[in-house]
């Protein structure tokens, strides 16, 4: 199975997941329109402006789309702002901040502070071998995840160091940082490919 697997394109990093996705034999797409999103196996929310994406996902009629594709179990894949839109719950949020939701996590916008603070870091990933060199800008961190959460990875030094910044639950991956920006590592992007194979073949032998 070949899937096709969308990276939401009305706002923030949208090139670099299309190239890795292509690079691993997905069909990728920029999805702008519910058509487009009807063609998709898995979803990828890229790092960005988190409230902009959401404004942009209701004046182009994708939001609630987006939302019901999560419930009903679509895969789908956020790094930074895509993190905060796959978040139950936003700390330090905008007043009207809104999010996809899906994710069973408080997660705190900005939480490294302004890009200036951006870092980066080698951080332990499980179910990986060997480090992922983790890049965040103006990241957010999850402050605390529900019993049904299983975290990935941990910030490992400095001011932040414990800090979770990987998680998956269910159909849902999420990342404060940025997998798309080192493009010498596919392997987290290879992971969600993996998962979207895999939900796809289950729903083709249910159905």
């Amino acid at each position: 199975m070949t899937p096709t697997i969308g990276v939401f394109a009305l706002q923030g990093d949208v090139g670099e997941h299309l190239r890795v996705l292509t690079d691993l034999g997905a069909r990728a797409i920029g999805v702008r329109r519910v058509a487009e999103l009807d063609q998709c196996d898995g979803l990828v929310i890229p790092g960005g402006e988190s409230t902009t994406m959401s404004k942009l996902a209701r004046t182009f009629d994708l939001f609630e789309p987006i939302r019901q594709r999560i419930k009903e179990g679509m895969p789908a894949f956020g790094t930074c702002a895509g993190m905060i839109m796959l978040a139950d719950r936003v700390e330090d949020g905008a007043p009207d901040q809104e999010t996809l939701g899906g994710l069973d996590v408080t997660v705190r916008r900005n939480a490294f502070g302004r890009q200036v603070d951006s870092f980066e870091d080698d951080l332990r990933f499980a179910g990986l071998d060997g480090p992922v060199h983790a890049v965040f800008i103006r990241a957010p961190w999850v402050e605390d995840a529900g019993p049904g959460v299983d975290v990935l990875a941990r910030v490992g030094r400095g001011p932040a160091a414990g800090r979770i910044v990987a998680v998956r639950q269910g159909s849902l991956l999420a990342t404060s940082f940025h997998p798309e920006v080192d493009g010498g590592d596919d392997r987290i992007h290879r992971l969600f490919v993996d998962h979207v194979v895999a939900a796809g073949t289950r729903t083709h032998a249910e159905t």
